[in-house]
This record gives C-alpha cells, structure tokens and sequence, in this order.
C-alpha cells in the first residue's frame, strides 16, 4: 500500500512549472509604465556598460530615478523562473533595504537583460519576468518593466516602446558583478539611502 501523492509525470507538469512569464501575461498583470524608459536604459547603460549574457537589476525612487543598480553575469540558459527570482533577491538585497514594512511599495524594480540574439520575447525571457514579479513581492518593492538590449537597439517587453540607441555593442565589457557606486546629484542617479 502506497500513501500520498504519486509524482506527476514529466508530460502532465509544464516546462519551469508554470515558473515562467509571457507578454500578454506580463502586460495584463498591471506592470506600471515607466515616465522615460529610454532615460532609465541610458543611465543604466552609461553606468554599467554591460556586455552579452549581462543583466542590470535596478530600483527606481518614485519619481523614476534610479536610486541603485547592480549588473550580474546571468546564469546559463535554461534557468528556471525560480532561479532567476534567487538571484535577483541576492543583488537586491545587496543594493537597498527591504520595504516590507510600507503598506505599499514606494520604490520600483526594473531588469535590463543584455543578449546578442534577436529583441523578441524568449522563454528565458519569461523565467526572469517571473522571477522579477517575485522578487519584488518578496522584498517589498513595486515590479517594474522588463527591458531587453541587443545589437539593434532596446525594447521595453509586453509594451510597444523601443529604441536604437543605446544598443549592445562591440565596445561594451563584460561584467564585473558590481554595484554602481552612488552618485548624488547627477541626473538619472540619487545616493543609496
């Protein structure tokens, strides 16, 4: 006799278990818009200067400037949104306090994905846009957009706003794995609070 649950096979359970995004429902979950996307992909391009297979998570005060940022190496493709949440809480934890304690979430959180293939949506695409979503809820931030730089230019994922520049570059290095130092009063940055 056999008690509990007999484990599902692998055809009933879904790639990342369900651990994953997609545009529409990116879109439809009530993403706020940023005020200037291209600004916020300026001023994290300018500060990072990242490179392919490079991610950029950043926390916007509630005026949309960036008030911290840190770029990471991305783990291998493949990853699941759970993976992709963990990390994320890591370079979060490391760049500002939690905000758990408000009543609702004052500061916002963007991810700036680097890839030398083509701007559309990718199942990567989806683990991290989960992994975002969690994140967020977890440290008591607002989820922001989830944006993709390529060779062609940026693009604002589950909305229609792009442009070319800045663009993934051959001068671009790689990451270091750092976090932006603070800079008060220059435009785009606020100090660490």
């Amino acid at each position: 006799m056999t008690f509990g649950f007999a484990p599902p096979s692998h055809s009933e359970v879904p790639p990342g278990l369900g651990r994953s995004l997609e545009p529409a429902g990116w879109a439809s979950s009530g993403i706020p818009l940023l005020r200037g996307p291209r600004e916020v992909v300026v001023g994290l391009h300018a500060r990072h200067r990242p490179g392919p297979a490079t991610s950029v998570v950043a926390v916007l005060g509630p005026d949309d400037r960036i008030v911290a940022s840190a770029s990471f190496a991305r783990p291998a493709a493949g990853s699941d949104g759970w993976e992709c949440r963990n990390v994320l809480l890591s370079q979060l934890r490391r760049i500002v306090p939690h905000d758990l304690r408000r009543r609702r979430p004052a500061r916002t959180a963007v991810l700036l994905t680097c890839r030398d293939d083509s701007p559309g949506w990718t199942e990567e695409d989806g683990a991290w846009m989960w992994g975002l979503r969690d994140a967020c809820t977890l440290h008591g931030l607002r989820c922001g957009a989830y944006i993709t730089l390529t060779r062609t230019g940026w693009q604002v994922l589950g909305e229609d706003r792009s442009g070319r520049r800045p663009r993934l570059g051959p001068t671009d290095r790689s990451v270091r794995g750092d976090a932006a130092p603070p800079v008060s009063g220059a435009p785009g940055r606020a100090a660490v609070r």
